[in-house]
């Protein structure tokens, strides 16, 4: 085997290990929005639940498609363009909407700051 076989082989697995760290954000988004109510979602101003669920969702294939497909480059890899958009996806969930519905679904009180109650 020479250097090349080698670097391909590892830059495979590399890739490979990216795509199922992609997915499991992916799922995680999804089944975070799952367990949520969707009363919470209007409550805080974010879009509805179901366009969530087929934004985490839609994510969460595009994630399947990366790890099963092998991986690679192209259109659906975890650094083609759909696999990045369905990361970005389910990242803004993560990052901007599960906090506020969490906190929604807890009752949110309003004089909480980062550290507790005022």
């Amino acid at each position: 085997m020479d250097g090349t076989g080698l670097i391909r082989i590892v830059e495979g697995a590399v890739y490979y290990i990216l795509g199922l760290v992609a997915l499991a954000l992916e799922v995680w988004a999804f089944f975070d929005c799952v367990r949520h109510r969707a009363n919470a979602f209007e409550a805080v101003g974010k879009r509805t639940k179901t366009f969530w669920l087929a934004v985490t969702g839609g994510s969460m294939a595009v994630g399947a498609l990366s790890v099963l497909g092998g991986g690679g480059g192209g259109l659906i890899g975890p650094f083609g363009l759909f696999g990045l958009a369905a990361v970005v996806a389910a990242s803004i969930y993560l990052a901007d909407v599960r906090p506020a519905v969490k906190d929604a679904g807890r009752g949110g009180s309003r004089n909480r700051g980062p550290y507790g109650t005022w």
